[in-house]
């Protein structure tokens, strides 16, 4: 079931209903509710894999309880550990198994050595890297004495399932998202506005800028091998804003969804397209993620502590793991090792937390310095999404080699030009412009939409959210529907 789609614009007004009508005032029952229509979301995508999430929910709340009645460190450890390696387990057969074996045989094959290993052809279960995630992270904080285990089987299944953070984060912690669970809701009529304000954004960036792009990304990327290096800028750019309108939409819509029920998501992107260093774009970027890691793997690992070298190493592994986690390609491994790359000086120069504030904070516009900061790094942002959107590092390369080689060729870009005023036109980079205007005006706040036009009179407000509105559903109805890009992690 899409955010997008029909069969949500009707689910949702239905669990919202039930919620606040029928079982308002009753704390268990909205729980049981929840976590009833956040099971039949995820059979909505293919029933055959609720065994996977019920399964991982139950192992986690039982080892949980375990670790938490252990005599000793040893038996804690135990039940830590079997959950750990059940859970990267189930992750590792239905995510990487074809990715090693096949590396595997290619290694051989490079040898001399003919090999033929058995594959398994079979879909990546919606959300696995996403639940998976949230349950080691209670395990991980029970195993470190950080929370106590949850006894209420209800709560947990909704912490791990709750349907508006299921397939595609942000990745919850047990310590912010069950306190929210445990405690009684009432209905605030503020932050139930709230939430339809930033689901209308959401919506707007997904269906209007990221799957208007995606035409263009994929018919650039999947002919790459003729296309020049004009285009294959283009392609590249198109691409740049398909994947953070795609990814931050869906955001948007889960965050301001959760806060129509009374629950507020961690927040998952800061307007990273306006960072000034990699450092500060990974701040910014799938937030959620990024502090998950951080204080799941870099931190045990000896953080920044230790010296230079520590800081390189656990700093290197953070990204080949991020990378690795986004998928079973090549691709997503060097993609991570770039932005590995990238953030190195800031390392060695301790300049890694120099920007820490809002971009030009408090002006309309930024310095000088600040523009070719914000330049520079997202052209090299631009540069690491080829590799994540290449199908193959052969086609990465190919791609780079080419997009360098005709920078200069002037013919190029006269095609380039003719293409562009026939097939794109000028409604695309009018709508991304506006776009981008209205995040800079609105970088400040939580989402972009979130203070828009308070000072103005409501008849202004409200004429812009119905114009909103008219051009999402103007989008919607050209059929050019696009799966959210996260779903396949």
């Amino acid at each position: 079931m899409l955010f997008n789609s029909l069969s949500f614009t009707i689910f949702l007004p239905i669990v919202f209903f039930l919620y606040w009508f029928v079982t308002r005032k009753n704390l268990k029952a909205q729980n049981i509710l929840l976590m009833v229509a956040s099971y039949f979301f995820y059979a909505c995508w293919d029933y055959r894999f609720m065994f996977l999430l019920m399964f991982s929910t139950l192992l986690d709340y039982y080892t949980g309880l375990k670790m938490e009645e252990a005599a000793n460190k040893k038996g804690k450890k135990f039940w830590f550990w079997l959950s750990v390696i059940i859970n990267l387990g189930f992750l590792g057969v239905f995510k990487y198994y074809n990715f090693f074996i096949d590396s595997f045989a290619d290694g051989l094959a490079m040898l001399g050595v003919e090999t033929h290993f058995p594959s398994i052809n079979v879909i990546l279960p919606v959300g696995i890297s996403f639940y998976t995630f949230h349950g080691l992270s209670y395990v991980i904080d029970i195993y470190n004495e950080k929370i106590k285990a949850e006894k209420n089987f209800v709560d947990y299944a909704l912490f791990v399932s709750f349907f508006p953070l299921l397939v595609a984060g942000p990745i919850e912690r047990a310590t912010h998202l069950l306190p929210q669970i445990k405690k009684e809701r009432s209905f605030n009529y503020t932050k139930a506005i709230d939430g339809l304000r930033q689901i209308l954004w959401g919506l707007f960036k997904k269906i209007v800028i990221a799957d208007s792009c995606a035409q263009f990304a994929n018919i650039i990327f999947n002919d790459s091998a003729t296309q020049s290096g004009a285009m294959l800028v283009l392609g590249a750019l198109f691409f740049t804003f398909q994947i953070y309108c795609d990814f931050s939409g869906y955001s948007d819509i889960a965050l301001g969804t959760a806060r129509l029920f009374g629950i507020e998501l961690l927040r998952n992107f800061a307007f990273p397209y306006f960072s000034r260093d990699i450092a500060e774009f990974w701040r910014r970027w799938h937030i959620s993620l990024s502090s998950w890691f951080r204080d799941y793997l870099y931190i045990p690992l000896g953080g920044s502590k230790g010296g230079t070298w520590q800081k390189v190493k656990n700093t290197f592994i953070i990204f080949l793991v991020s990378g690795f986690w986004h998928g079973a390609n090549w691709t997503f491994i060097v993609w991570g090792l770039l932005n590995a790359i990238y953030i190195m000086p800031s390392i060695l120069f301790n300049t890694n937390r120099n920007n820490l504030d809002i971009v030009a904070q408090g002006r309309m516009l930024p310095s000088l310095k600040e523009i070719g900061q914000m330049m520079l790094t997202f052209s090299a942002t631009v540069l690491a999404w080829i590799f994540f959107r290449a199908e193959s590092l052969t086609h990465a390369f190919q791609y780079v080699g080419n997009l360098f080689k005709g920078l200069f060729d002037k013919e190029a870009y006269a095609k380039a030009w003719h293409y562009f005023q026939l097939e794109i036109g000028w409604v695309l980079p009018a709508l991304l412009i506006f776009f981008m205007l209205i995040e800079w005006l609105g970088r400040e706040n939580k989402y972009a939409i979130e203070k828009w036009g308070f000072q103005f009179p409501r008849p202004v407000r409200w004429a812009f959210y119905y114009g909103i509105l008219l051009i999402i559903f103007y989008y919607a109805g050209l059929g050019n529907e696009q799966e959210f890009i996260y779903f396949q992690f």
